[in-house]
């Protein structure tokens, strides 16, 4: 009877531990903190203030996004350039940050559903725009961006565009490129939009934009592992919901003085 009864526990325990592997969320594995991997030199995306206090658009956005989740999100600057290495690897769980969704990136990123639109423009000191009209004319030019960036991987595919260049140089990030152009190392940078246009409204005197768009027009999602679909459907709920409430909106006007976020997609 002894036996009978302890094979009939273990039994029990078994199949009730299966049961409960098989219906656990994998979205709630990580137990009350998740690790958000960001630029923290990616001015307004996520960088920075002069108290060292890690800020910005993305940042507000993951804030209360963790906040209606019930999680803690912990910020983690990372090495853009590697991103992909550290999402695979587990040091974080989600890149939030100006990311953009390329194909590229698909091999390796689960994305969110896009949320805002993202160019790549041209940027030059101010009143110096070197007759820069249009791409061909960056011929002969010292051209800069960030490593790891959008725009590194569109000039690294057009090598016919590259090979006119008179060098190409590639930066850790923003903050590096923009003292480079300031101080004369590169003659223009290749840019996201919403990197350069912040840069110049704190310093529009150093500054101007050239209306050229580089590459194709790009979409910016959240990233996730490969197979972390129900941690990613978990964040996209939420945010879908601080889409419809309004509450995206009014971030992204606090950032940029205009809605940018996507409403359609």
């Amino acid at each position: 009877m002894k036996r009978f009864l302890l094979l009939l526990l273990l039994i029990t325990l078994t199949v009730s531990g299966c049961g409960g592997e098989k219906g656990a969320n994998p979205a709630d594995k990580y137990g009350d903190k998740l690790v958000v991997g960001i630029d923290d030199e990616y001015a307004p995306m996520g960088f920075r203030d002069a108290k060292g206090e890690i800020i910005g658009f993305d940042v507000d956005l993951a804030k209360e996004a963790s906040k209606r989740m019930g999680v803690k999100f912990e910020f983690l600057p990372i090495d853009w350039n590697n991103k992909e290495k550290e999402l695979e690897s587990g040091r974080i769980d989600i890149i939030w940050n100006g990311l953009d969704i390329t194909p590229e990136r698909k091999e390796h990123i689960l994305y969110s559903k896009p949320y805002m639109d993202n160019r790549q423009i041209l940027l030059v000191k101010k009143d110096n725009n070197q007759g820069i009209r249009a791409e061909s004319d960056l011929a002969g030019k010292s051209v800069g961006t960030q490593a790891g960036s959008n725009s590194e991987t569109y000039v690294h595919q057009n090598e016919a565009l590259k090979n006119t260049f008179k060098e190409f140089k590639t930066y850790r990030n923003f903050r590096d490129a923009f003292n480079e152009l300031e101080g004369g190392a590169v003659d223009v940078l290749i840019v996201d939009e919403l990197a350069g246009r912040y840069e110049m409204s704190k310093v529009p005197s150093k500054f101007d934009p050239i209306e050229v768009t580089i590459g194709p027009v790009t979409e910016i999602g959240i990233g996730f592992r490969k197979e972390d679909t129900a941690l990613r459907d978990k964040v996209q709920k939420v945010f879908d919901d601080m889409i419809r409430d309004g509450t995206a909106r009014k971030i992204s006007e606090h950032w940029f003085q205009a809605d940018l976020i996507k409403t359609s997609r």
